[in-house]
């Protein structure tokens, strides 16, 4: 079928259909119903980037749930490695497993499987029975606790490194229906999340399966053996992980695919078959879908994922982080500990506030009983956003995120921290008339706010600014403000209630004024723009053809080596050389490692840049053409070259800017 010259969203407006895979064939739907992105995908990058990452509900969402609960859950001991580390000699796990079950070369790993007695005489084996038939295991239950606890998606680990299957598999004997439960677990999961009104994730963690995670276990003679340890050789092993996830796509049509780390280690053509196949199949299902990864993919077409973290400032394009309930593990075991509500809530709102979403592990036990300690901290932050979800559910992050003296994310393995009265995060309405200013704690009878100085922001079209009352949609008005080179103070009532955090919402009589329309705190004349690693300053290189590349020098007074940043509004700056009026480009390439160059002014977004504050006189200064951000490549030599680079939190993409 010929292309048209129009996006399919507009091809189904006019025509109410829609194009189902690659076959070319129409299907009717509702007109309006089309879901933006190209019509068939092909199993290359240039076809698969043009995937739309990060739809708009998966951006209103904010907050989801997930859950490690399988084989391992039943050892309860150690952490979700526990099948691993078991067999390696001397561990704890070892230890422990020869100490409760016996060695492990006549005590396996599948006897959790298929059921076995431990040395005490106790029968063991991963067989949770529903509610309805006498046990412990509710899965509209615990569907309508993800409710409570305020998350928009939800859903399980469907299969971790063990190889065990939760669903009913045709390609693996080792699945819920065949052995152990007897039941198709992802099947009551789906169903009950989606009876809920809840989008579906479905988190696979089955790359490392076979590239190392049973490095221990002895080789296996019997052939079914060999593929629940991960032993078929890699042809055999990369196939089957192709066809596990064929089979949950078509079996239970996930909204999110979330997958672990090791992608890498496999070819990028099944990588890419993958990414092709879940985009056709989201076309035939006319479903907006998100794919997220921590390696093998990039954020052109998926969805980055720190685990247990996220980034310093600001970063586009939008993310998302895991993180877990407990410091200690995945699963539950014995004595497991929790983090506070506090300190999750406010790793909530710090994501938010740095244009991401969280998803929250839980560990239920093995039986399928939630323990109550997870159901406290869930539900404990299911009445904050209950109260005051206005200013996390589809919202914004502002054009900085926050300040205050506690720092939160740097990179992934970062601890969740409870903030203080003087940390504040900013969001924004999605129609950018009202910015709200979380305080993670109750300040006293004033509220300041540095960021809201008059040398920074030109408040003369606020309106009106009220605490968000205790109930939803309540509010209490704060009359009394004032405003100078310090900051916003705002008077507060004695605290009325009692809350994790506490949110001011700011309502503007048009568009929230750009950060710098009444002096942003940059330099307003020329300046010297120093990278954070090297040490060297951005350089126009003097009177040079536009187009030339950006490169870095050591200051030395030279009009090449100064800059004036232009505001544009809305956040937006072009980046001048004082020597040849040429500004800083990205050439529209969003490739990792692209050029940077300089070229005469003409408008475009590639000549467009955004300051995300890191803190401490700190930018990233990011394009608004492709999301990337100036890179110095950590290159300390003089004239190396200025790239660009997906936002990370690496020093190599932070600057700061100074007069001259």
């Amino acid at each position: 079928m010929p292309r048209i010259p129009f996006t399919r969203r507009a091809f189904l407006t006019v025509f109410g259909a829609s194009v189902a895979g690659s076959t070319g064939i129409l299907r009717a739907t509702p007109a309006f119903a089309a879901i933006p992105g190209p019509s068939s995908y092909s199993a290359t990058w240039s076809s698969v980037d043009q995937h739309p990452p990060a739809p708009e509900w998966f951006q209103d969402a904010k907050f989801g749930i997930y859950y490690h609960w399988g084989v391992f859950s039943v050892p309860a001991y150690g952490n979700e490695w526990y099948p691993r580390n078991m067999y390696n000699n001397g561990s704890n796990e070892n230890n422990h497993h020869k100490a409760v079950y016996g060695d492990p070369s006549v005590w396996p790993y599948h006897n959790f499987i298929n059921g076995a007695r431990d040395k005490a005489g106790n029968y063991v084996q991963f067989a949770p029975r529903l509610a309805s038939a006498g046990g412990a295991f509710d899965p509209n239950a615990w569907a309508q606790l993800f409710v409570d606890a305020g998350a928009r998606f939800a859903g399980p680990v469907a299969e971790h490194h063990d190889g065990f299957s939760m669903w009913n598999s045709s390609v693996n004997e080792w699945n819920s229906v065949a052995r152990g439960p007897r039941l198709d677990l992802l099947r009551l999961h789906a169903d009950a999340i989606r009876g809920k009104g809840l989008k579906l994730m479905v988190a696979m963690h089955h790359a490392y399966h076979f590239t190392g995670y049973y490095q221990w276990v002895p080789t296996q003679s019997d052939s079914s053996l060999k593929k629940l340890y991960g032993q078929l050789g890699a042809a055999a092993e990369q196939q089957l992980w192709y066809d596990k996830l064929r089979e949950v796509l078509d079996g239970y049509q996930p909204d999110i695919l979330y997958q672990d780390f090791n992608l890498t280690q496999l070819p990028e053509s099944r990588r890419l078959d993958f990414l092709s196949y879940y985009y056709n199949r989201a076309v035939a299902w006319n479903k907006e879908v998100v794919a997220t990864y921590k390696d093998g993919f990039n954020n052109r077409g998926e969805v980055y994922d720190f685990e247990r973290g996220g980034p310093a400032g600001i970063q586009t394009p939008y993310w998302l982080t895991d993180d877990s309930i407990s410091s200690s593990s995945w699963c539950y075991t014995v004595g497991i500990g929790y983090y506070s509500t506090n300190a999750l809530l406010h790793a909530l709102i710090d994501r938010v506030s740095k244009n991401g979403n969280m998803v929250l592990n839980i560990a239920p036990m093995a039986d399928g009983t939630i323990p109550s300690g997870q159901q406290t901290v869930l539900r404990g932050i299911g009445d904050y956003l209950g109260r005051f979800g206005e200013s996390i559910y589809s919202t914004r992050a502002w054009t900085t995120f926050g300040e205050g003296p506690t720092q939160m994310g740097g990179g992934s393995f970062q601890t969740p921290r409870t903030g203080t009265a003087q940390d504040v995060r900013f969001t924004q309405s999605k129609d950018n008339r009202i910015l709200y200013a979380t305080l993670l704690g109750w300040p006293g009878g004033t509220a300041h706010i540095t960021t809201l100085g008059s040398n920074r922001i030109n408040l003369s079209t606020l309106t009106s600014v009220q605490l968000l009352g205790s109930t939803a949609g309540t509010y209490i008005n704060l009359p009394t403000r004032t405003q100078d080179g310090s900051g916003l103070h705002i008077s507060l009532p004695s605290a009325p209630y009692s809350a994790p955090a506490y949110v001011l919402k700011l309502i503007f009589s048009g568009t929230i004024p750009a950060l710098g329309s009444g002096g942003s705190g940059l330099p307003t004349g020329w300046a010297r723009i120093t990278n954070v690693t090297t040490g060297l300053v951005l350089d126009g290189g003097g009177n040079v053809a536009s187009g030339s590349q950006l490169k870095q020098w050591n200051y030395d007074g030279s009009t090449n080596l100064q800059w004036q940043l232009v505001a544009l509004g809305s956040g937006w700056y072009r980046i001048v050389n004082r020597t040849n009026g040429l500004v800083a480009d990205s050439n529209g390439n969003s490739a990792n490692g692209a050029l940077a160059v300089e070229i005469s002014w003409n408008g475009g977004n590639n000549q467009q840049w955004r300051l995300n504050d890191m803190g401490s006189g700190r930018y990233q200064i990011i394009n608004r053409g492709t999301g990337t951000a100036l890179d110095s490549g950590g290159v300390n030599t003089v004239g190396a070259p200025v790239k660009l680079w997906a936002p990370d939190s690496s020093t190599n993409l932070q600057w700061t800017i100074a007069a001259v």
